[in-house]
């Protein structure tokens, strides 16, 4: 069953003033989609994600998931971390076994599955997330970035959660890095029906990955739209920190210097189609 939050609340005490760091969010997230969620630092979209799987309470407002309240005060909160998994941004935060097959069994023999179901499950978390089998045994703490990051994702996976949630999963990573572990999470979102949850800095990661973007600022949504649709409110992202993918912007470029092409592509196959075709017209 979907998400939904309905008129969402977060205030918090910081040096003795009160700060709202959400105010009445509002929003429907449906089975099986690839949610985007972007915004400056400070617009609230980590404080958003962690009311999503019950890591913060909210002050006012209800989420319900699977038509409870996870709100309400019998709600069972561990319960709903097997099903709805979160990745931080820091993956060393998630991190603390000897080696990192032991790591990726801890969720699932949490859950009280036997040691054949919890290895088999931590075999196949760490394949799908594209881990090689000769750092199965070596410490967490002795892995790059990029590999923390994908064995904290394996970890969560291995408790096979209806909802992943990922905090900035590819900060940090080299090109070719980000596109492996996207190409990754788009695949699982595909063959499971998945529902992710993609925070992201980068506008050409949920421009190229998901179908809808929620854009936040100052605690609130400032657009709830699909990719193309957001990206075609330029101005009101620059004015808060934010942009288009690069490729809107070279398209744009293209237009002033005289060629006649559409200036709302945001991934490079849709400009790459585009050019092509005026090119051929000429």
């Amino acid at each position: 069953m979907a998400i939904i939050v309905d008129k969402l609340n977060y205030v918090y005490s910081d040096a003795g003033h009160q700060v709202q760091a959400l105010q009445d969010i509002s929003v429907v997230i449906p089975d099986g989609q690839f949610l985007g969620i972007i915004g400056h630092t400070g617009s609230g979209k980590s404080t958003f994600i962690q009311h999503l799987n019950g890591l913060l309470k909210a002050s006012s407002g209800n989420i319900y998931y699977n038509g409870e309240d996870i709100c309400h005060k019998d709600y069972d909160r561990k319960q709903l971390r097997s099903k709805v998994g979160l990745v931080f941004q820091y993956p060393e935060h998630q991190l603390f076994e000897a080696d990192v097959f032991q790591d990726v069994c801890f969720g699932p023999k949490n859950l009280g599955l036997d040691r054949k179901q919890t290895e088999l499950r931590a075999f196949t978390a760490l394949r799908q997330v594209g881990v090689p089998e000769d750092l199965f045994y070596v410490s967490p703490f002795e892995l790059s970035g990029g590999q923390k990051r994908r064995v904290a994702i394996a970890g969560v996976l291995a408790m096979e959660p209806e909802v992943l949630i990922l905090d900035e999963p590819t900060a940090g990573l080299d090109p070719k890095g980000r596109d492996d572990l996207l190409d990754q999470l788009a695949k699982l979102h595909k063959e499971r029906n998945m529902t992710i949850i993609l925070v992201s800095h980068s506008m050409e990661d949920v421009a190229n990955y998901a179908e809808r973007i929620l854009v936040m600022d100052k605690g609130k949504i400032l657009f709830d739209q699909t990719p193309k649709e957001v990206f075609s409110h330029v101005k009101e992202l620059e004015e808060i920190g934010l942009g288009a993918p690069q490729v809107t912007y070279v398209m744009q470029e293209l237009k002033n210097k005289g060629f006649s092409v559409g200036t709302k592509m945001t991934t490079i196959e849709e400009a790459k189609v585009e050019i092509l075709k005026v090119l051929k017209g000429r």
